[in-house]
């Protein structure tokens, strides 16, 4: 009998894909079935349920789901959520199907079908207000805003039947792992207790820092880098994961660490971000989840630590997997080291904080990076990816907010 937590909601996974000969048939089926093509970040979400990385939904949600999750973060049955899972669609595509038919979801790239959805639902929503619930803003300028005010006038709820892996188990290969997966490869470590630890960028030392302080209270770490979409100017997954495992090679002890992937693009939700992560992390065998500064932020929109205050806002029987949480960590000229607001008694002038954007900032522009920032071995890549852009490609990087302390 597994000793890992149980997934969000249930005794055991929910995988929504199918196998064998109920696929075979589904994908024949949806050959003349109408369709939506999805969006990225709809195909991310599509993934997840097929994998059951969103245990235990088993689609998208309903209009009443959407309310419940956007004003209390809680679906009419009573299930925790933050985040709406939804899909949507132009009113034109809308009106080529009724409720109670099937229609087919084809992916964005290439026009593979995706999945199958019973149609239950139509409706429409008031966008502003999932904005500034979930991102606590209508800043067209925020990247998930942005991306709730482009989306369909028109959502569409249902069950779904997942029919594809949407090109992350070939592209990504052994990095991209099920909660099946990661949950077999916990056993196998003789792993009860696992930290998880969720980047979109390399692996710096304030990064090193808080998967090793993870490590010291739990069997071990979960790096699970996210490998949907990004904003521009963030670093490609590729080369990301060599960066990390170069890392882990050189600087982690053995048998304490396991690197994967997860098929999401970033919502930079920032709080409400945060709680999904720890969700899904429940669902991938995780107990806890490490909560270090601006989780999931992006800009100024959010506190430096508002994703530690909202999991004490939530009722203690929302989540299983339980953060852990780290106040600012930088390196100490006076300690010689890694250390935190916690543990360290020195002034600003004797530190120096460490965060991607600053590296993101030095490499772009060519600038040297402080031996005391990253590690040589993942500088060497870095500087290999930056290398190959051309001038016109890269983007340029402020500091602003939490990362110009």
């Amino acid at each position: 009998m597994s000793r890992l937590v149980n997934p969000h909601g249930a005794e055991t996974l929910r995988p929504l894909l199918l196998e064998g000969a109920a696929l075979a048939e589904e994908r024949k089926r949806a050959e003349s079935l109408p369709r939506i093509t999805v969006s990225s970040r709809e195909k991310g979400d599509l993934i997840m349920l097929g994998i059951g990385g969103f245990t235990p939904l088993n689609g998208f949600m309903t209009h009443a789901d959407w309310q419940g999750v956007c004003d209390g973060m809680k679906m009419p049955n009573g299930l925790f959520w933050p985040i709406p899972i939804t899909l949507s669609t132009n009113e034109a595509t809308a009106a080529t199907f009724h409720t109670g038919k099937d229609v087919a979801l084809v992916d964005p790239d290439g026009g593979e079908i995706l999945a199958t959805i019973k149609v239950t639902e139509k409706y429409k929503i008031n966008k502003a207000h999932e904005c500034a619930m979930v991102f606590r803003t209508t800043d067209i300028e925020h990247p998930g805003v942005r991306m709730v005010m482009e989306q369909g006038d028109v959502n569409v709820a249902g069950p779904v039947k997942v029919l594809s892996g949407g090109g992350f188990p070939e592209k990504y290969g052994a990095l991209y792992m099920t909660p099946a997966q990661t949950r077999a490869a916990f056993e196998a470590n003789g792993w009860e207790t696992v930290a998880a630890f969720q980047t979109r960028n390399p692996m710096h030392r304030s990064h090193e820092y808080l998967a090793k302080v993870a490590i010291e209270v739990c069997d071990g770490v979960l790096v699970h880098s996210l490998l949907g979409n990004l904003k521009p100017g963030d670093i490609p997954a590729d080369v990301r994961t060599r960066a990390i495992s170069a890392l882990l090679e050189k600087y982690f002890a053995q048998k304490t660490v396991i690197q994967s992937g997860y098929p999401l693009d970033m919502r930079y939700a920032g709080p409400r971000e945060a709680l999904l992560h720890a969700l899904f992390r429940q669902n991938y065998g995780c107990s806890h989840q490490i909560v270090g500064r601006d989780h999931a932020g992006v800009g100024n929109y959010y506190g430096p630590f508002d994703a530690h205050h909202i999991f004490d806002e939530i009722p203690q029987d929302a989540l299983k997997t339980r953060p852990l949480k780290i106040d600012w960590t930088f390196w100490c000229y006076r300690c010689g080291g890694m250390a935190s607001d916690r543990t360290c008694p020195h002034a600003a002038a004797d530190r120096l904080l460490v965060s991607g954007t600053k590296l993101r900032k030095w490499l772009s522009e060519g600038d040297p990076v402080p031996e005391e920032f990253s590690r040589p071995e993942v500088l060497e890549i870095l500087r290999e990816y930056y290398g190959t852009l051309r001038q016109e490609d890269r983007v340029e990087v402020r500091l602003s907010g939490h990362s110009a302390r």
